[in-house]
């Protein structure tokens, strides 16, 4: 395979990922800004690790598969806490497969400290479907037609349903 063809590759996979996932994260009613020390907070509870400039979670090693690093996506209070949440990014084939994107959902509990939350592969879309103490359901999207949508149960994010575009659908095998 051609370096340009993996590139080609790599931006496409990502821009479609990320266009995705701001897209379904617009809806976002308030933005809220964190201090350089939340951020660092943020990344270590979603599992990364600084790497030099980088925040990482997938180790890539020598493979040269394309990546990019973490990214905080969105800061916003899901469910409805006052307490913020953030959902971090991290794209590469190389740790997240077709899919190209990886992602965690951390929240800052009463203590001050991140908790995490959800980590999956897949591009997280926030839905207005709620489960326990008002968490969100999300539906991780990737290649495909018919995404898994997991609810929080009062302990963990866990399979609910499957849906596309909305509507409850049968995942093919």
């Amino acid at each position: 395979m051609t370096t340009s063809f993996k590139r080609f590759i790599r931006t496409s996979i990502l821009s479609v990922a990320m266009v995705w996932a701001s897209s379904t994260l617009a809806e976002a009613p308030v933005a809220i800004a964190l201090t350089d020390v939340e951020q660092s907070a943020v990344f270590k509870a979603a599992g990364f690790t600084l790497k030099g400039k980088e925040w990482r979670a997938c180790d890539t090693g020598d493979s040269g598969a394309p990546y990019d690093p973490g990214t905080i996506q969105e800061v916003r209070d899901l469910n409805g806490d006052g307490r913020p949440e953030a959902i971090v990014i991290e794209g590469g084939t190389y740790c997240y497969g077709h899919t190209g994107v990886g992602f965690a959902l951390v929240s800052k509990q009463a203590d001050g400290h991140w908790r995490l939350m959800n980590q999956q592969t897949g591009v997280p879309e926030i839905l207005k479907a709620r489960g326990a103490s008002g968490w969100p359901d999300i539906s991780v999207g990737g290649p495909g037609f018919c995404f898994p949508v997991e609810r929080w149960n009062g302990k963990k994010y866990a399979l609910h349903r499957f849906e596309y575009q909305g509507k409850r659908c049968k995942p093919s095998r």
